[in-house]
């Protein structure tokens, strides 16, 4: 099944501990396109700008990524310079140059029309609305979104929970949308608006989904160095859609096994800058992280105990 993603396509330039890149693939849609396409067919749609490096970018057509809703400009790609300290959980944003992006409004093409999935990466909750408006209702519409948008597009934001079967989300930004404290009653709250299923990510710690009365906790691949947390969560995303597309099965059994699908890719996107490592990894990589996934939760129940 096809997966359609609406989102940002940029340019990174990362410090870390580890080391340093400057100008190399970013953007919500380029990572959860580099992960997705492991597993499902992917379309694209984003903006660039004349100074956009498309010959790199078409490396991702190789691997059944279809990029033509990426439309092309005259003008400034979107740029952003982030710099993490041993904290890798969050970034210190050095400058954000949106160029072209400022002035994205995203048009689909006809043949994108007709998505089994669609994914609203993280972008104004206007144009997420707007995207919906031009697309034939998909089998499954996941959102995602961040605290600039909390803060200044939330009665937008809130419109858009009507319309989406699943959202996205980090602890804190769930906390700023609910105004909860407890998790637990965040995505009871943000469920209550519409979404049947809410993910809140937890980074190093791990995800959990929420789904009627149930929960389901996975958590964090515990590797042994993160390089670049860029793009983690949208390839956490990928992975668990992709996952979903695959598989055509929206069971209570088989979304858990996408949410661990989403942490292993999200596992490997950390441990290169930009989609490098999305790049080059392999399927039985892919198989041998999930299968560890499932090692590290395994347990046989004491009933005497």
């Amino acid at each position: 099944m096809s997966v359609l993603v609406v989102g940002s396509v940029a340019m990174d330039s990362v410090e870390t501990p580890f080391g340093k890149a400057d100008d190399v693939l970013g953007g919500s849609a380029t990572f959860f396109s580099a992960s997705a396409s492991h597993l499902t067919d992917v379309q694209v749609v984003g903006v660039v700008g004349s100074d956009y490096p498309m010959d790199k970018l078409r490396e991702l057509e190789k691997r059944n990524v279809d990029l033509g809703g990426i439309e092309q400009v005259d003008g400034s790609s979107f740029r952003w310079r982030g710099r993490y300290r041993h904290d890798l959980n969050s970034a210190e944003t050095l400058e954000t140059h949106l160029g072209v992006f400022s002035h994205f409004e995203p048009k689909i093409p006809a043949r994108f029309a007709k998505p089994d999935f669609l994914f609203l990466a993280n972008i104004d909750p206007r144009l997420q609305l707007a995207v919906l408006k031009q697309v034939e209702r998909p089998k499954l519409v996941a959102s995602d979104t961040m605290n600039f948008w909390i803060e200044s597009r939330r009665p937008e934001l809130v419109e858009l929970l009507g319309h989406v079967d699943l959202i996205t989300l980090n602890d804190s930004e769930a906390r700023q949308l609910t105004e909860q404290s407890n998790l637990v009653q965040a995505a009871r709250w943000i469920m209550a608006h519409g979404p049947k299923h809410v993910i809140i990510k937890k980074g190093e710690h791990g995800a959990f989904l929420f789904r009627d009365n149930n929960i389901f906790f996975a958590p964090a691949y515990p590797l042994e160095s993160v390089f670049d947390p860029t793009g983690a969560g949208d390839s956490f995303a990928g992975g668990f859609i992709g996952y979903l597309a695959r598989t055509g099965d929206l069971s209570e059994a088989n979304m858990r096994r996408a949410v661990i699908y989403g942490s292993a890719m999200g596992s490997f996107a950390v441990e290169k800058f930009s989609i490098e490592r999305l790049m080059t990894v392999t399927r039985p990589e892919i198989d041998e992280r999930v299968h560890a996934f499932k090692q590290l939760v395994a347990f046989e129940e004491d009933l005497d105990a």
